[in-house]
């Protein structure tokens, strides 16, 4: 496999895995800066590494594992620096804290991290406009670029604007939960927005070679889902679920061989999923 290959293949893993490895990761740390730091960092690893050593046969399992090292190193760094330890080799043990479980917290359901994800970071302590961005960037997978153009605002604009997101929900110390009572009503809304906005960049693609982008699509099912079990007495979110449903059922039928995108009258109905709308019809 050339260069150019094993790089295309590193972005395709990244886009599909970085929202799972970054939701593991802040659990882990409670800082989502952090946590995507250190996801880039694994991310860095496989760009150097691959072209070389070619892609291994599991490729989101080896950037799974860079990133428990790494998180693995840089806590126990801090607990050692923390208890003032003078040599950095010593085993942590003892009366101190214990060391997270790296497995536990990276190893998690998927569904419950990206849910608490996503909760916290459409936490009021951020404006509107900062809670869809961070969000479409650590859940969505997209670049700074593509949120930017969605927002219609230079990039330079939007990367300042997550970084400062990020930088208030750690000042702040945001937990990561999900909310309960009256609380989870307050942060809904949002929330339910910025799946939409992850299911729409998967069903037209602002950006990129395809016209489609399942893969976001079912990432915002997912999240849907897992909003409608936990929320069963709010309409809207049946609602939202009922919606994305019923147009990700038409996926397979928008796109020619070719790419070119097939319009509602022209396609073949035989090609639409009929569990999808179902579970559409049901919602």
């Amino acid at each position: 496999m050339s260069a150019s290959d094993t790089h295309r293949t590193v972005e395709t893993v990244w886009r599909m895995e970085a929202p799972r490895l970054i939701a593991g990761l802040t659990r882990l740390t409670r800082d989502i800066g952090r946590a995507e730091e250190l996801a880039q960092e694994a991310l860095v690893a496989a760009l150097r590494q691959w072209p070389e050593e070619g892609v291994p046969r599991n490729p989101a399992a080896w950037l799974m594992q860079v990133a428990k090292h790494r998180a693995l190193d840089a806590a126990r760094h801090e607990m050692m620096a923390r208890r003032k330890r003078e040599e950095i080799g010593q085993d942590i043990a003892g009366e101190g804290p214990a060391m997270p479980d790296l497995d536990e917290a990276l190893d998690d359901e998927v569904g419950d991290d990206l849910l608490r994800l996503i909760f916290t970071a459409c936490h009021p302590v951020l404006p509107k406009e900062a809670r869809l961005a961070l969000t479409l960037r650590l859940l969505g997978g997209l670049t700074t670029e593509e949120i930017a153009r969605a927002f219609l605002v230079p990039e330079p604009t939007m990367a300042q604007r997550i970084v400062r997101a990020k930088k208030a929900l750690s000042d702040a110390k945001v937990p990561y939960e999900v909310p309960a009572g009256a609380e989870l009503g307050v942060r809904l809304a949002s929330v339910l927005e910025v799946v939409y906005l992850i299911f729409n960049e998967g069903y037209a693609a602002t950006a990129g070679q395809d016209w489609v982008r399942p893969t976001l699509c079912e990432e915002a099912l997912r999240l849907g889902r897992i909003l409608a079990a936990r929320a069963p007495q709010e309409p809207e979110v049946h609602g939202l679920v009922a919606l994305m449903e019923l147009q990700a059922s038409r996926l397979r039928a928008r796109v020619g061989p070719d790419g070119e995108p097939i319009l509602l009258l022209d396609q073949n109905r035989a090609r639409w999923d009929r569990l999808l709308i179902g579970r559409g019809l049901s919602a």
